[in-house]
């Protein structure tokens, strides 16, 4: 996704709080990479490197201790392995195993209601499809980089748009990606809906006092 305007909101002083909503945005763009195409040898390597020493508590944040799993899977997996598995999980002939658009969780069809809706949003937003996209908006990596970009700039649009759009099926399309045979793209899937769980808690409170307008599909 693109972006035609330029933020207006004024960056917040909060230097913690901004650091927290950069490295929110960077998950938002790692798993919007790693489900809209397969992971290259320099992805693998960079994942890789986030592997922790076996000692690690297994208390520790979830979502830390799922990103240390599927930096885990990374470095056993191969390029021509993911792009396989890719292909077959997530794209298919006519469709993949798992189909991550918001119109076919919610209404069990391609190109549905959620689609027009959404649209509606990213066009009251700014947001464009990217001229080398071939997949419709609802696609879970377009609006995952949406998430990214709204997170980044710290808009107060950014609650109630996951709330409207990524809420009501995301973390159900990570959770069938999390049951895939392949390890990377399941550790994929396990690192996407704690993620998402964890900012459908921390972003349900913010969204219910936005006097923002978010159209409901």
């Amino acid at each position: 996704m693109t972006r035609d305007i330029e933020s207006s909101v004024p960056a917040r002083e909060d230097e913690a709080a901004m650091e927290q909503d950069a490295l929110r945005a960077d998950l938002y763009r790692l798993l919007a990479r790693l489900i809209r195409e397969p992971a290259d040898a320099p992805l693998l390597a960079w994942l890789a490197d986030h592997q922790s020493d076996d000692g690690i508590a297994t208390h520790q944040d979830p979502v830390v201790s799922a990103l240390i799993a599927l930096a885990r899977a990374a470095a056993a997996a191969s390029p021509e392995e993911l792009e396989r598995a890719h292909f077959r999980h997530l794209v298919g002939v006519i469709q993949g195993e798992v189909t991550p658009y918001a119109s076919w969780y919610r209404h069990g069809e391609l190109m549905e209601q959620a689609l027009v809706a959404l649209r509606a949003d990213l066009r009251r937003l700014g947001f464009t499809r990217s001229d080398n996209s071939h997949d419709p908006e609802d696609h879970l990596a377009a609006m995952l980089e949406v998430m990214a970009m709204l997170v980044e700039e710290q808009s107060p649009e950014a609650g109630g748009f996951f709330m409207s759009h990524l809420a009501p099926w995301a973390e159900r399309c990570l959770d069938d990606l999390a049951r895939v045979d392949t390890l990377f793209y399941a550790r994929t899937g396990e690192l996407g809906k704690t993620f998402i769980a964890e900012e459908h808690s921390q972003l349900a409170a913010e969204a219910e006092r936005s006097p923002v307008r978010i159209i409901e599909p």
